[in-house]
Formats: C-alpha cells, structure tokens, sequence
C-alpha cells in the first residue's frame, strides 16, 4: 500500500468518526465536486443558482498529482454530484478520495456520478500500451477539455447529471446549457479567425498535453521537451529538440504553469526561440475566472507569441 492510500485511509477513518457516514440531507443546492477547476467553471454556468461547486484541483497544479486532503474527502462525503475528468488523467487519487468518501450516491453508477468525457471523440488511443514508452494513457489523451467545442459535450454530460439529481429545474438547466452553446459557437468563431494566420505553424511543447488544443486552431506539435510522456527532458532529447528548431526554423516552445522552465529556457536560448506558459486550467492566472477566459488567455498569449 503507497503513501497516498495510507494517508487517505487514515483521513477517511478520522472522517467517519467526525461526521459519520449519512447522505446529505435535503437543501436547496445541489452540493456538486469536480475534479479539476474547468468542470467547476462549466458546471456553476449549467447550475446557475441551483448548485454549490467545489473543485479539488487547482488551476496551477498538474491534474495528474494532487495530494488528498481531510477536506476533499469530507466535500465528497456530503457532495450530490461529482464530476470528473475520467479516463485515466486523475486514476491516482480520484479513486482512493472516493472509496474513502463512502457516498454510494457520487460512485461509478450512482445518480450523481458525471464522467465529462462521455462521447468525446478521443486522440491519440493507443492500439497496444508498452509502460517502457512512458506514461502512456490506455483510453487516448485526457486533456480534452483543451478543445472549446468539447466543452460543449462536457456541458452536456454535466446537465444530465443534474436533471438526474433535480428533474424539477430540468428546463433551467437546460435554458443555461443552450446559451453556453451558444456563447461557445460564437467565442470560437472568434478565436479561430485570431489564429487563422498562424494555421499549421509547428511548435515543440513539453509535455503532450495540447493536442486537441492543437487540432482545434491547426497547430502542429512536432515534439515534446520529454523524451517520453511523463519523463523529465534529458540532454540528449533537448539537443534532438535544439536541432529541430534551427532546421525547420521553429520558433516557439509550449509549457504549463506546473513545469519547471529551466529545460525550455535552455531549448530557446540556443535554439533562438522563445517559450510561452500557457494555462491548462481554470485559475492558472488569476485573470482567468471561467472556462471562456481559459481560452481567451490562451490564444492572445499564442498570437501575441506567433506575430
């Protein structure tokens, strides 16, 4: 048994023993958890005033480690609905916080279980999994909340999920689903005539995380500063990178907030690029306060990169 599941165990039991393992009583919100601050951000537009979201991840945190904390699990115990990302992305301690949460209403099957990538059209499913190739996800990539328009089917998982729960406010969820639709379809429009002239620019990225993100505004990643998902770059990767760039004459290098930026800054500077910080979540800046702003901050960031 690692550490993580020691320690949630522990919290788990100091939980039960506190606040006791009942559902939540009857109120007026519906108590609803997400995984990452993205689902927060669309379910609080769906929800409007019917809901009361708390999201466990943080913006500036990488989705793939997060430590549990006495108060997720308590959130959880006492939560209507939890939302997640699914596939594999959070399999390290979404699991454990659940289990130990002991609210049969938010597991797998329950009423109040919502799996955002429900009719995702997955990238990069992998046809066999080798662990030796690195961090290698078995479902297909899991950043698919990095495509706008998926947020679209991501809002629509959610709103399922609470007419599930509160069948009487069906139409007001399904009023705000159409008007996120809506806002979505326009802000794309937006967005992509932004990046229309920088359409099938190639680019290094650090980690593979922006692939649909990539395929939305027709960028193309031609490699990653990680010689393998999920391993940190090495010499010999960032000179092949290095190489890369001055031969093709590429110019940018892609990062998250939660990376360090001293491999990139290393790859620029003799590569004579530069790097940008993008935001893979909701809060990654403080500017950005929904999932619109996410892509907002994003795309000005490119385009202010790109000219």
């Amino acid at each position: 048994m690692n550490q993580v599941y020691q320690k949630i165990l522990v919290v788990a039991s100091l939980v039960t023993l506190l606040f006791g393992s009942e559902p939540a009583q009857a109120k007026d919100k519906l108590r609803v958890v997400t995984s990452l601050p993205d689902l927060k951000s669309i379910t609080e537009f769906i929800g409007g005033d019917k809901v009361d979201v708390f999201a466990i991840a943080t913006g500036f945190q990488n989705p793939h480690f997060v430590d549990p904390k006495p108060s997720y699990i308590l959130k959880l115990s006492k939560a209507d609905m939890f939302v997640t990302v699914g596939l594999d992305l959070e399999t390290g301690w979404v699991p454990p916080l659940l289990n130990s949460a002991r609210n049969a209403g938010i597991m797998k099957g329950g009423a109040g279980y919502v799996d955002a990538s429900v009719n995702v059209s997955l990238l990069q499913v992998p046809t066999s999994v080798n662990r030796g190739e690195g961090d290698i996800h078995i479902y297909g990539n899991p950043h698919y909340w990095l495509d706008p328009a998926i947020g679209k089917i991501i809002a629509r998982n959610i709103c399922e999920g609470l007419v599930r729960l509160d069948g009487g406010d069906e139409a007001y969820f399904k009023a705000n689903l159409t008007r996120f639709n809506q806002i979505i379809d326009a802000k794309i429009k937006e967005w992509t005539t932004k990046m229309l002239p920088f359409k099938g620019t190639k680019i290094i990225a650090y980690h593979n995380e922006w692939v649909y993100f990539e395929h939305r505004f027709g960028l193309q990643v031609v490699d990653f500063l990680e010689p393998k998902p999920g391993i940190p770059p090495s010499p010999s990767q960032l000179a092949k990178v290095i190489g890369e760039m001055k031969r093709d004459n590429m110019k940018l290098i892609i990062t998250s907030p939660y990376f360090t930026a001293e491999s990139a800054e290393l790859v620029a500077r003799n590569a004579g690029g530069k790097v940008v910080t993008l935001a893979t979540s909701v809060g990654a800046d403080e500017s950005i306060k929904t999932y619109i702003d996410l892509f907002d901050y994003n795309v000005a960031k490119m385009v202010e990169a790109l000219k």
